[in-house]
């Protein structure tokens, strides 16, 4: 089901291709190249179709030296780690880019395809290390522009379940909160987007502590990814996929349906982040 990899599309994806050729010239399968650079073969599979972490440096350098490529690896090493996004980021937003179907459930915040500026703007924020702070404004405009993916005339089709804690906790303020319910209930009129509330009387679920994205592309295969905290995963395997369709829609089927979700959404903007100048 898997993808063949761009080299030009990234530096990742450059490492990636070269990796996969070293490896072939070699005559190595890589279960192989993995037992070579003390590691597993499926770190190797991973590598070479960037759907993991990024290879450490000292995994770069024992490249070199398993494939005899002098320090080509150790040197792609440097810009591959000042990319702005992870691997699996650039995996997962190119997949998104040639979704035609999108479902998601999202159990911490506001999906990225929905944010306004303000929400992501406090969501980056909170994401970055001291030290990078730097960098949230590059990835303000990077989540912006994906947007029109299900924001443009003939949007993609996206089908979302929002826990009830993303639409609960505040994130930004008042203010921000405000005009994200907002934005919420406006983009659900468009005929191409669905939103759903799993409430949280509906109980434990598989799901806890994670978000998973369902990415279904134009030839009818369909790519997973899973979500926690601070890393993601992509999974193109039928077998893994099959699992996390029936997750997704377990979640949909325990979640509100699209009138009564609104309903919700409206009475917290209404209730809980009613503008205060209003009477």
């Amino acid at each position: 089901m898997s993808e063949a990899i761009d080299p030009k599309s990234s530096l990742a994806a450059l490492f990636a291709d070269r990796a996969r050729r070293a490896r072939a010239r070699r005559g190595m399968t890589q279960v192989q190249s993995g037992r070579e650079l003390h590691t597993a073969g499926s770190r190797v599979n991973q590598i070479e179709r960037m759907t993991g972490s990024k290879p450490t440096l000292p995994l770069a350098r024992a490249m070199d030296q398993t494939y005899d490529t002098d320090e080509l690896f150790e040197d792609l090493w440097y810009h591959v780690d000042r990319e702005q996004y992870p691997d699996y980021v650039q995996a997962f937003m190119s997949y998104e880019a040639k979704a035609v179907d999108i479902r998601e459930f999202t159990g911490f915040v506001i999906p990225g395809l929905l944010q306004t500026r303000a929400y992501a703007r406090a969501v980056l924020h909170a994401a970055q290390l001291p030290h990078a702070k730097h960098n949230v404004e590059a990835l303000l405009a990077a989540r912006m522009s994906r947007q029109k993916l299900i924001l443009r005339p003939n949007g993609t089709k996206w089908e979302v379940v929002l826990d009830e804690a993303v639409i609960m906790r505040e994130v930004g303020g008042p203010q921000v909160m405000r005009a994200q319910l907002a934005r919420i209930l406006r983009a659900a009129e468009r005929p191409n987007i669905t939103v759903q509330v799993l409430p949280f009387n509906a109980g434990e679920h598989y799901a806890m502590g994670a978000s998973l994205t369902l990415h279904t592309l134009a030839n009818g295969n369909r790519v997973a990814y899973i979500e926690g905290s601070r890393r993601g995963q992509i999974y193109d395997d039928p077998a893994q996929v099959r699992h996390c369709t029936e997750v997704y829609d377990d979640l949909r089927a325990k979640a509100l349906p699209p009138i009564m979700s609104l309903d919700m959404i409206r009475s917290v903007l209404e209730g809980i982040y009613r503008d205060p100048r209003l009477p």
